[in-house]
């Protein structure tokens, strides 16, 4: 056994370092699944998500006014996103029922992962217009995003690189089965 780095055709001059591949980021990168336009009807895919099976959406609970759903590009394992089925930009614009299931689908969300992962933190939030920061601002999101003592690394800092170690599907699926009953 030698401790040469194998040989990758097409990967480069060999080296000693190791390579993690995170393909499935490029889609986001490149801004693929974006709407094209502000519409409901611009391929917005919180307007779409919910016509699809709980497994092939990523949602995680349904309620009357908004569902839970996985993050396709989590900033962490278990980042959820709180959205209302009504496409609407801006939390000044929901009526109250959206207001108080939006905030009762949160608490919920806090809880399904505190037992499901035994998550120790949070960041809960939402960013409001693009230069906010919100990918999709044409449809008002909240996002629920799990924190662990040490859950961060080199990798984000040095690497801009998250590892996940669980399935999009097998997290969907825990917190599914964690979410708590109204």
């Amino acid at each position: 056994m030698t401790n040469e780095p194998e040989q990758q055709p097409g990967a480069g001059v060999p080296d000693a370092f190791g390579r993690l591949w995170t393909p499935h980021r490029m889609a986001y990168i490149k801004g693929e699944n974006k709407p094209s336009g502000s519409g409901p009807g611009d391929g917005c895919p919180f307007c779409e998500i919910p016509t699809m099976s709980d497994e092939d959406g990523l949602i995680v609970a349904r309620g009357s006014a908004v569902f839970a759903v996985l993050n396709l590009y989590p900033y962490n394992s278990g980042h959820l996103m709180v959205c209302p089925y009504r496409h609407v930009a801006d939390y000044a614009d929901l009526d109250e029922a959206e207001t108080a299931e939006l905030a009762d689908f949160t608490k919920r969300s806090l809880q399904a992962l505190r037992k499901a992962s035994g998550a120790q933190g949070f960041n809960v939030g939402m960013n409001l217009g693009q230069v906010a920061g919100a990918g999709i601002a044409a449809h008002l999101h909240q996002h629920v995003v799990p924190r662990w003592g040490g859950d961060t690394n080199f990798m984000p800092v040095v690497g801009q690189t998250k590892v996940l170690p669980q399935l999009l599907r097998d997290t969907r699926e825990l917190l599914a089965d964690a979410w708590p009953s109204a």
